[in-house]
């Protein structure tokens, strides 16, 4: 939760908001800790926000964060609001360590024991085994349904798009590279600095890997299907912590507190498909969205698509330009057509950034507003592929 503060602190000094004028608090959360089970609220009233202000948690996968602003959005179109501040968080770092479940039978028995002889007969049944606990993020990137994890499932998506390791190897390799230049030429504004408690600042994420080669990730094993797999942690989205906020308001507050819009939400639109290729939901999101606003790839001057795997990027664009899966799939008579690269990502991703679930989702729709005003054009895309088979997308306008 101090992530969600130390983020916010910095969003709300800069607005020339009362602590009252929020209608509604909104925050992505996908693995909230046992003392944090509304991490909203938590976050609202740290925040030194009017007590009065409801506040409530979302939670869908890696698509919490934008949900969240999706949520917003929505109670102001439906006239229910007009000022929400939406956003997600995620400490992947705090995630538990869980006991099996035989352990927890064995202490629900020790503790249900009443008599000597109970007691006794309670602990003869202890084992070793007992202590050996299980990291909660473990079960939570394991799709229950399919029995898959979230990398079996990219590796799915490589074999179906006959994706390389070395074609996942170049795209990761450029995302870090992306990343470092970003950072270098000052284009991730958006970004607060973090301080220690000794007063050490922190003005970057520190998983960027500049000096990335082909050579260097063509080292690393696979991790997932070994050991012909095409999914490396190289290659794989960074597990850690962060968070992000963002402030929506209608234009009546827009205009009533001066506020300066970076971006206009346009649209946004959720999908499902077979939970083994969960990696393709944005390309499914990403048209429907497409189809309903009437609007070709010609039309979208940025994309943010999460990069929760290269190989699941790679096969989003591959089935954007498949005439079998968009007929099949999408149901279109032709193909969408394929992501320019020079549109795709441009300043890195979670790949080189980090994917702290719960949060991902608000960073990258936050991203794709500033590199609209940064790099110029209409109109952008964030989406991003969703743990037990969805996609969410949400279309930005320039103002």
């Amino acid at each position: 939760m101090d992530l969600a503060v130390a983020c916010g602190r910095p969003l709300l000094l800069r607005q020339p908001l009362k602590a009252d004028a929020f209608q509604q608090v909104v925050l992505g959360c996908v693995n909230p800790i046992a003392e944090e089970v509304n991490p909203a609220r938590i976050a609202q009233l740290r925040l030194g926000l009017d007590e009065a202000t409801p506040a409530y948690t979302v939670q869908r996968n890696c698509g919490s964060g934008m949900q969240a602003i999706d949520e917003g959005r929505r109670l102001i179109q439906a006239g229910d609001a007009d000022l929400v501040l939406a956003g997600g968080t995620e400490a992947l770092s705090h995630t538990p360590l869980l006991w099996p479940r035989t352990a927890v039978d064995w202490f629900a028995r020790l503790n249900g024991a009443r008599t000597p002889g109970q007691k006794l007969l309670a602990l003869l049944g202890l084992r070793l085994s007992f202590f050996k606990p299980v990291i909660g993020l473990e079960k939570g990137l394991t799709d229950i349904v399919s029995d898959l994890n979230m990398g079996q499932t990219a590796e799915l998506v490589a074999y179906l798009f006959d994706i390389s390791r070395a074609d996942a190897d170049a795209y990761a390799m450029q995302s870090h590279h992306r990343l470092a230049a970003a950072q270098t030429e000052g284009r991730l504004g958006e970004i607060e600095p973090m301080f220690a408690a000794n007063g050490t600042a922190y003005d970057r994420d520190d998983g960027v890997r500049p000096d990335s080669t082909l050579e260097s990730l063509g080292k690393l094993k696979p991790v997932f299907e070994k050991p012909y797999g095409k999914v490396t942690a190289g290659n794989s989205s960074q597990i850690t912590d962060g968070a992000c906020w963002t402030v929506l308001a209608s234009e009546a507050a827009v205009k009533q507190h001066g506020l300066q819009p970076l971006a206009r939400i346009l649209d946004c639109t959720w999908a499902g498909l077979d939970p083994r290729i969960m990696g393709l939901g944005p390309a499914i999101s990403s048209a429907n969205l497409m189809k309903r606003q009437n609007l070709t790839l010609d039309d979208i001057a940025l994309w943010e698509l999460n990069e929760a795997f290269a190989a699941q990027v790679l096969g989003c664009v591959k089935a954007l330009a498949d005439a079998k899966f968009c007929k099949d799939v999408l149901g279109w008579d032709e193909p969408v057509g394929a992501i320019d690269p020079a549109k795709l990502n441009l300043d890195g991703g979670a790949i080189s950034l980090g994917h702290p679930v719960g949060a991902s989702g608000a960073r990258i729709v936050l991203h794709a507003a500033h590199a609209l005003k940064q790099r110029g054009g209409k109109l952008a895309m964030a989406s991003q592929c969703i743990g037990g088979g969805q996609g969410g997308s949400m279309l930005l306008e320039a103002v």
